[in-house]
């Protein structure tokens, strides 16, 4: 039987090995949420919002091991881990806060006459969702949070090498007192995540990926006329304006950067920067980059771990010298250091041009492509000049003219101003263009995936 072993990419050490559910498996685990979404969806949103408290309660009791299993297994710093933990629990809360208004039935009117109508919002049945290995713990819980409010199942196909993370969420949810057959995990191969996907009692499909990844899932999903919502990657531009603080601009630059070991879909990851402040930026810039401590990621004292994996270490490798083969400038590292485990240096690369992978796609790592913009109206220019458009950034002191610019002119689906944040239970979560359609969070994560549902009364 086939198997999934897991590593720690920071010794290159074997975690865990576990064996891959068969295609019949997998339908029974998706037929056992079926029948506990159709016992759960007789529930209210105010009956389901104590279950989500609970969640969120037993989270943060197991923050230790669930931050230290995901250390081993991602190589992300143990201090963001247990910051990933808190967020969970925070949406958890949030989402059993603000689901029953949220989600409530709306009066509306209809016809000439003004009678009465009723839109509501109702659930449609096992979501099925695909995740990524970057945020091990928020991934899923950003889908499951939103979809058990809204009455629905859930069936999780966690990214392999977290797969310990995945299964101890379900663990988790279980000890919570969440119905055991309502969030599954499955492990299994792509071949039979496909044919789930085709499976009738899989109403929806939500993936978190890349974009190549994305058009295979969304057109298997399409073919079978299933929604779904795609959140693929990206690569963020934040532009760093002719009047931009630049003490601001280079602390937040360094750590939109580097969280998560650089590997978030939202991090700031081309750095458009005008030429009225192009020098005074670089210079802050890549000396701030040059004294990060890469080390050990269970060690407090460490700013940047390893990669997730040695082949994510050898991608990220391979696209920086390809950039370099094309004319860009390593500004600092770029060498990744003599010693065990998927380590990679904060790397800043000058001179990065259309062309490039530093400028064309998504190094999903540590490594920053600054870009030299003549002015505003040119550096507004080049950040959308990406197939991509989920995040981006504005250095700005005019707050007023920063606003206008994200509002009007930022082709992306979020706009940080003089700051850096991954996510807020409050603000929706999406992206547009090849970074997929859909959003999470801020309540529209919610509704995604429910019939609105219009009753008419005479």
């Amino acid at each position: 039987m086939s198997t999934i072993t897991t590593t720690n990419p920071a010794t290159g050490k074997v975690i865990e090995t576990y064996p891959l559910m068969t295609p019949e498996d997998a339908v029974q685990r998706l037929e056992a949420a079926q029948d506990a979404f159709l016992e759960w969806r007789t529930k209210t949103h105010e009956e389901r919002a104590p279950y989500l408290m609970r969640i969120a309660e037993v989270l943060r009791a197991h923050s230790d091991d669930l931050s230290e299993l995901m250390t081993r297994e991602t190589g992300k710093l143990l201090k963001d881990g247990k910051t990933e933990v808190e967020i969970c629990a925070a949406i958890f809360e949030y989402t059993a806060q603000h689901g029953p208004e949220v989600l409530a039935d709306e009066d509306r009117t209809h016809g000439s006459d003004g009678a009465r109508g009723i839109v509501s919002h109702q659930p449609i049945g096992v979501i099925y969702s695909i995740q990524p290995w970057n945020f091990p713990l928020y991934q899923p819980v950003r889908v499951l949070a939103a979809n058990l409010m809204a009455g629905n199942g859930c069936v999780l196909k966690h990214a392999s090498i977290c797969t310990g993370s995945g299964l101890r969420l379900r663990d988790l949810c279980v000890e919570a007192g969440l119905p055991k057959d309502l969030f599954q995990v499955l492990l299994i191969d792509h071949d039979t995540s496909d044919a789930l996907i085709e499976h009738p009692l899989v109403r929806g499909v939500t993936m978190t990926g890349s974009d190549v990844a994305g058009r295979h899932i969304g057109s298997v999903a399409a073919k079978a006329l299933k929604k779904t919502v795609l959140e693929l990657g990206s690569n963020d531009a934040y532009l760093v304006l002719e009047d931009a603080d630049i003490e601001t601009a280079v602390k937040y630059s360094v750590m939109g950067r580097l969280y998560n070991n650089g590997q978030t879909c939202v991090s700031a990851k081309r750095f458009v920067v005008t030429e009225k402040v192009y020098d005074a930026f670089v210079a802050g810039f890549v000396a701030q980059m040059q004294a990060i401590s890469l080390g050990d990621p269970m060690d407090q004292d460490s700013q940047l771990g390893p990669l997730s994996s040695e082949e994510q270490f050898d991608t990220v490798k391979g696209q920086v010298e390809q950039s370099v083969a094309k004319g860009a400038k390593v500004l600092c590292g770029g060498t990744a250091p003599d010693r065990t485990g998927a380590y990679y240096p904060a790397t800043v690369l000058g001179d990065v041009t259309p062309g490039m992978p530093a400028y064309d796609d998504e190094i999903f790592g540590p490594v920053a492509a600054v870009i030299r913009a003549s002015d505003d109206e040119d550096a507004m220019r080049i950040a959308n000049d990406s197939r991509y458009g989920l995040g981006g950034g504005i250095f700005c002191r005019d707050e007023e003219h920063a606003v206008q610019l994200a509002r009007d002119h930022f082709d992306t689906g979020m706009v940080r101003i003089n700051s850096f944040g991954a996510a807020d239970p409050n603000m929706p979560f999406g992206g547009v263009k090849d970074s997929g359609y859909g959003r999470e969070h801020g309540g529209f994560g919610m509704k995604e995936f429910t019939n609105a549902k219009a009753i008419f009364l005479p």
